[in-house]
């Protein structure tokens, strides 16, 4: 069988059909006698519900039916409830207020859905959806952490009290204590990593319709079956094989597509009350109010060195908002997940965490590109370039003489977690030469020349992958035709896992890449988790070469029989089945063609060994107007080892696109809601800012495959988040670089105009 790696790359298959606006997204499909969804939101964060009078709405031009909780429940609709995963500090276990598709009793958050409009068109629906009468009585609210926190706050959830909703612990107190006692250099940081909104392409959209007596639900979704899971369980009351989920194109996840939402789930209901198609799409405004967000989470962390520089401890204290109703990974990502790389590249001894979820009124936070290691290693990283200043040491030196070994491979790091390889010392030193490191200096001089301040930003990173669940599935169907379909239980979602995934099935089996279709997004034919975690590639990719080698070993049993011959003696090369030293052979296709079923299937689940790292280092180096405070982001270098990778111009473009995302969080987007009302301040791009082409230099990105992972049989590490991970530090480094000469000490993300200009200002009293 061929081993994968050649240096020509496919032409990515998902393109002439985006590109010609073929795909399939959502929000395309129309069906005959459907119906429109328009939610009702709330316009208050916080607030009793008295009263919904809907009379004058449902006499409106074209509208079927207005919806309620009450009607809901009364049809045997299911809540999102969300048991309490962790107690709080004090040991006491969170009551868990129910989550419904529609607010009943009381709204938590500004764009909570009170009720829902149905009606023949979505202009008409719009129209009727401004009649709905809610009667509402405001109640105080908080909607930051600071806020919440304070003594007397208003009460999210009567059950939780102090608006504390989850505590967990890692590391050794007592340890940790003993370290910053007998360190030489103590350094620590307050950052804030703010609200993100998620903006994917396209907004969430949701068509559902009967098929016989199945309900069939289109919509954009990370994980196909899980979603057929919950509508089945929770919402419809229906046996999971009387529901099916397809997803087409997606228009980006990013996290956001996890599972279902609840008021997405509000057309599903629809649907099955009618008995019509039923259809809804979030407007953009309702993608910034209610849909879940990113980040959100304070960080208190120090760090003890030794009078060398090395590190002794890592101490963090977190606080992550989660919102006003907790989603599944708002809660695992802070208290769990991201702290999975507290310590980063570097051999820390001893770590000291203590994480708490906090309830806000504000919507949900979930998973975000990264979740939660962005977070964990930028407060490391900002760490280490304020120690570097402050032992007065080059903070690449200070970096090389922490990190962890190849000598120490496999390593177990002060949190349990087991890094099978890497080379932190060897892609720190490929980036610095790739980055001109040494010309820093002329580069600044000259900047200061024309009046500008100057910097230079590093970030040595290592990033979790898998979601923890280390299986996927890739069944193998040849028909008589000589096409091969491979269904995957991985999703994509604009990462392009197609072409990926046809690109190495085509290597392993010798085939021309156009007899191969890779098919997702069916949960009738799909299972597992989905895409996330950056675990698609090395878990997903590792089951397509289980599959391919289960076919020719089961096409080699077959032939034998179709050839008369000894399985022991054929062999398998571009194709075809052959006895060896014979001229005798048979085809895929034709193999295919004697079998009773007119195909060959092979069932196939794959499992690896376990968690891939990948890893890397940045530099960028920014320019910064004193007299405007504008940043700009002159020059960005890396050098990622994401194993051996499947596919590298794809590669390049995952590490493209995380790098602009982690950059944007550095310069521009943030969340921001009225601290006393609790509106949404950006509650569009009039108001929040999307990074745009003129944000970027053009990347110097460099792969090498030197160290792959030992985890999986392909040596593949996983790429999608490691841009948006390793990018935020890097940038934040280099601005507080640019003012550090000036006494700027602290700088909040974003680090905006106004703020920096702020900031150089404050330096001068």
């Amino acid at each position: 069988m061929a081993v994968f790696g050649k240096a020509q790359y496919i032409k990515r298959v998902e393109d002439d059909r985006l590109l010609t606006g073929t795909g399939g997204f959502t929000d395309n499909l129309t069906r005959p006698n459907q119906v429109h969804v328009v939610l009702v939101r709330s316009p208050h964060a916080h607030a009793k519900i008295l009263g919904i009078n809907a009379d004058e709405a449902r006499k409106a031009p074209g509208v079927v039916a207005v919806y309620t909780w009450q009607d809901m429940a009364k049809e045997g609709a299911g809540d999102f409830s969300f048991p309490a995963m962790f107690p709080n500090a004090d040991g006491s276990k969170p009551e868990m207020t129910p989550r419904r598709s529609l607010a009943h009793e009381a709204v938590r958050y500004v764009g909570e859905a009170v009720a829902a409009v149905v009606a023949e068109t979505r202009g008409q629906a719009q129209d009727a959806a401004e009649l709905v009468e809610v009667d509402y009585d405001p109640l105080p609210s908080v909607s930051t952490i600071e806020d919440a926190l304070k003594a007397g706050a208003p009460q999210v959830w009567q059950g939780a009290p102090g608006n504390l909703v989850g505590f967990n612990r890692f590391g050794d107190a007592a340890k940790a204590d003993a370290a910053f006692k007998a360190a030489a250099h103590i350094v620590a940081l307050d950052i804030m990593h703010q609200r993100l909104i998620v903006n994917a392409m396209e907004p969430r959209a949701v068509m559902a319709e009967w098929e016989g007596d199945r309900l069939i639900v289109h919509i954009g979704s990370q994980n196909p079956s899980v979603t057929r899971d919950t509508l089945a369980d929770v919402i419809l009351k229906m046996p999971k094989d009387k529901v099916r989920v397809l997803v087409r194109d997606i228009g980006g996840g990013f996290g956001m597509k996890v599972g279902i939402q609840p008021d997405e789930a509000v057309a599903v209901w629809v649907a099955k009350v009618l008995k019509r198609p039923a259809k809804w799409r979030a407007e953009r405004s309702e993608e910034f109010a209610a849909t879940t967000a990113g980040r959100d989470q304070l960080h208190k962390a120090s760090l003890a060195l030794d009078k060398d520089g090395r590190i002794l401890a890592l101490r963090m204290e977190a606080f992550a908002n989660i919102g006003a109703y907790p989603a599944r990974a708002g809660v695992v990502i802070p208290l769990f997940v991201g702290p999975k790389v507290t310590t980063g590249t570097y051999d820390i001894p001893v770590v000291d965490l203590k994480l708490n979820a906090v309830i806000t009124h504000s919507a949900t936070i979930g998973a975000y590109r990264g979740a939660g290691r962005p977070e964990c290693i930028l407060n490391l990283e900002r760490l280490m370039d304020t120690a570097a200043r402050q032992i007065g040491m080059d903070p690449a030196e200070l970096r090389r003489r922490n990190f962890v070994k190849p000598s120490q491979m496999p390593y177990t790091t002060a949190m349990g977690e087991k890094y099978d390889s890497g080379d932190f010392d060897l892609f720190l030193t490929k980036t610095l030469e790739a980055s001109d490191w040494k010309g820093f200096e002329a580069r600044k001089a000259e900047a200061e020349k024309r009046g500008k301040l100057y910097g230079r930003g590093l970030a040595s990173y290592v990033e979790w992958t898998s979601a923890n669940v280390m299986n996927e599935m890739a069944h193998y169907e040849v028909k008589a035709d000589g096409k091969v379909t491979i269904w995957m239980g991985t999703q994509g979602m604009g990462q392009g896992l197609q072409t990926s995934f046809t690109q190495l099935a085509s290597e392993l089996l010798g085939i021309d890449p156009s007899q191969i279709e890779i098919a997702m997004g069916d949960s009738d034919r799909v299972g597992g988790v989905g895409s996330m975690g950056s675990r698609s590639a090395y878990i997903g990719g590792s089951a397509v070469l289980s599959g391919s080698e289960k076919l020719v070993d089961k096409g080699k049993e077959l032939a034998a029989d179709a050839l008369e011959a000894s399985a022991a003696d054929i062999v398998y090369a571009a194709g075809r089945f052959t006895i060896a030293g014979t001229d005798r052979a048979i085809g895929l296709g034709d193999l295919a063609a004697r079998q009773p079923d007119k195909r060959i299937f092979i069932e196939n689940v794959n499992s690896v060994d376990g968690i891939a790292w990948p890893n890397g280092a940045h530099v960028g180096e920014v320019e910064i107007d004193p007299d405007t405070g504008r940043v700009e982001l002159k020059r960005y270098t890396t050098v990622d080892d994401v194993g051996k990778p499947l596919h590298r111009p794809i590669v390049f473009g995952q590490i493209h696109g995380g790098c602009a995302q982690g950059i944007g969080q550095a310069l521009l987007e943030e969340n921001v809601y009225d601290r006393e009302t609790g509106q949404l301040i950006t509650g569009s791009f009039m108001d929040y800012a999307m990074p745009r082409a003129d944000t970027f230099p053009t990347f110097n990105n460099t792969l090498d495959d030197s160290v792959p992972a030992k985890s999986n049989p392909i040596g593949v590490k996983g790429v999608g988040e490691s841009g948006t991970v390793g990018s935020t530090p890097t940038v934040m480094n280099a601005i507080m670089d640019a003012l550090w000469p000036l006494g700027v000490r602290s700088m909040e993300m974003p680090a905006s105009p106004h703020r920096v200009w702020q900031a150089i200002q404050n330096a001068k009293k």
